[in-house]
């Protein structure tokens, strides 16, 4: 799997008319160019000729209306090419991608809500070039569900809606905000209902942010709501929050992947074109590494997510291991583009500031990722959830394949309760795909799993411990790194599968993923040492955990000459 390259990719996996609206994408912002790109940013211009593109191209029409609902034989809900698209905004921009992102929340709620009247009114709306918004968060609030202050009041047999949510992307002009609340009634009942943003009762009072992207805080004064608005009511309404973060989280993963890959070419081209003292920048040593692993961790993002889209095709009442690694999606690769974007600014250094870069936007954009739908700690209290189960119990399942569509994910919008229960989730046996490769790091990491297993069985955290948040976002962040490299192992026997004449050099990229890979876990076991709540014998076992890394000098200078020879491989016309 070779980093994105848009204007070469021909995405011959996908059908034509997906093709085309990915196509036709690319050309939009190559022929807009970066320099207007750049203004537009730097102006906090609304993109009104992006939403016209998104409606000519019939792009929300197509890639967001389920089947049932739409009148196209193009119209699914598919998650293969919904990540490749992902990753296509992010590359180009992350305010254009946050348009696409939010309207997948707030379509959440109504795609799994029983109002069949408002479904057929949705898909019209989106054939119509509508876009949407997720009405969760609140200024007082945030995220805490259960604190929100929305209410629906009775009022003469149906409704009125009072109160405010905070931090809504195209809550400035959304065809549908799908809004979140509780009924102010004996029931008090956790509700979810569909408002129009040009109703004379909703008030859009601001933009929370300056930015190109309208994240907006907007206030209901008595907005009549019936039946005929109401998604969901209590159980389901909660449900349905839930499943929809569930599954639309993991497109943060995709945007930092593509933000980095587009600085990845920035800077190489930057620096191969640059001499000091009478050497190239790409010659010094110390360059050498930070391109190198700046890559290794880049490919590595993009072998997880892509084979976490496959377990979240593949998702079923019987199958949830998707509940782990959609969250490590958001979670893990956002941080890790985070880890990108300053190796490579330790390259460009001052030129990573400057006006007319792509890094600069990048480098303020990547830093938003993790702390979207949640902040990156919460996304890891749910992963710690799957912890001794994914160390100690196994699980048969069929094997999950490759898949790149067309299909329709119709379990995403029936998860119900499934998202509940994780402690029960049994994510299957890690160490098969760890048994079929071999290689001086890897072999290093695997040792380091073994000393986590012991540290888990020895010295688990006690009831009153694992109340430590502090201590146990430490111990997840180790776990974290064996559930990261099992996909990415997973996705590379796919990559040899299809292309055994890179089986080599796919090989030699596995030895570099694990270098970084035996570092982090190192990184985090000294963290754990150190923790006050640690006790006497969990110091002795993170001390076990650390390792040094063996990378042979052939390996890093094979990839290294791989990393750097992305030398103008690719630069947006200006």
């Amino acid at each position: 799997m070779s980093l994105l390259h848009p204007t070469r990719e021909t995405w011959a996996q996908f059908d034509p008319a997906t093709r085309k609206i990915f196509q036709s994408t690319v050309q939009f912002f190559e022929t807009k160019g970066k320099r207007a790109l750049k203004k537009e940013d730097h102006e906090v211009i609304w993109y009104t000729d992006f939403l016209d593109f998104l409606k000519r191209e019939h792009v929300f029409h197509y890639f967001l209306t389920p089947s049932a609902y739409g009148d196209s034989t193009e119209c699914r809900w598919d998650s293969a090419r919904n990540t490749a698209y992902s990753e296509i905004l992010g590359f180009y921009s992350l305010s254009h991608w946050y348009t696409w992102q939010v309207s997948i929340l707030g379509l959440g709620p109504i795609w799994m809500s029983k109002n069949e009247e408002i479904k057929k009114k949705t898909a019209a709306k989106l054939k119509d070039g509508g876009i949407f918004a997720f009405g969760l968060s609140e200024k007082e609030h945030g995220a805490d569900l259960i604190g929100s202050d929305m209410m629906l009041v009775p009022k003469d047999g149906a409704w009125i809606a009072q109160g405010d949510k905070y931090y809504i992307g195209n809550g400035n002009c959304a065809a549908y905000v799908s809004v979140f609340g509780k009924t102010a009634d004996r029931r008090e009942e956790f509700v979810f209902f569909a408002v129009e943003s040009n109703h004379p009762k909703y008030e859009c009072t601001q933009n929370v942010v300056r930015s190109q992207k309208y994240v907006a805080e907007f206030i209901l004064h008595d907005y009549p709501i019936t039946d005929k608005e109401i998604l969901s009511r209590g159980r389901d309404a909660w449900d349905a929050s839930l499943a929809t973060v569930a599954f639309a989280k993991f497109n943060l993963g995709l945007a930092a992947i593509g933000i980095c890959t587009h600085a990845y070419y920035e800077a190489i081209n930057h620096a191969a074109a640059r001499k000091l003292y009478g050497t190239f920048v790409t010659d010094f040593p110390h360059i050498r590494q930070l391109f190198t692993e700046a890559y290794a961790r880049l490919e590595a993002m993009r072998f997880f997510a892509y084979r976490a889209k496959d377990y979240m095709k593949n998702s079923s009442a019987s199958d949830r291991r998707y509940l782990l690694f959609n969250p490590m999606v958001k979670m893990k690769v956002t941080m890790q583009g985070e880890e990108v974007i300053n190796l490579l600014w330790d390259v460009i250094a001052a030129r990573g500031f400057e006006k007319d870069m792509y890094f600069e936007s990048a480098a303020r954009d990547i830093r938003m990722l993790p702390k979207l739908e949640g902040t990156a700690h919460v996304n890891m209290v749910l992963v710690i959830k799957f912890m001794m189960n994914y160390m100690f119990e196994t699980q048969e399942y069929a094997a999950v394949p490759e898949n790149n569509g067309p299909s329709e994910d119709a379990f995403l919008f029936a998860q119900g309760s499934t998202t509940k229960g994780l402690e029960k989730v049994i994510p299957g046996d890690y160490s098969k795909v760890y048994g079929r490769f071999s290689s001086p790091n890897l072999n290093l990491f695997k040792s380091q799993m073994e000393d986590l297993k012991a540290f888990l069985s020895k010295c688990a955290s006690d009831k009153e411990q694992s109340k430590d948040l502090d201590f146990m976002l430490t111990l997840g962040e180790i776990f974290t790194l064996v559930a990261y490299g099992q996909l990415v192992l997973e996705q590379c026997e796919i990559e040899i599968a299809k292309h055994s004449e890179k089986k080599a050099e796919l090989e030699d990229l596995i030895d570099l993923i694990f270098d970084f890979m035996v570092r982090d876990f190192s990184k985090h076991a000294v963290t754990l040492y150190g923790k006050p709540s640690a006790t006497a014998a969990q110091v002795q076992q993170a001390i076990k955990m650390i390792r040094r890394p063996l990378t042979e000098t052939s390996v890093f200078d094979r990839v290294c000459s791989r990393a750097t020879g992305l030398k103008e491989a690719y630069r947006m016309k200006e």
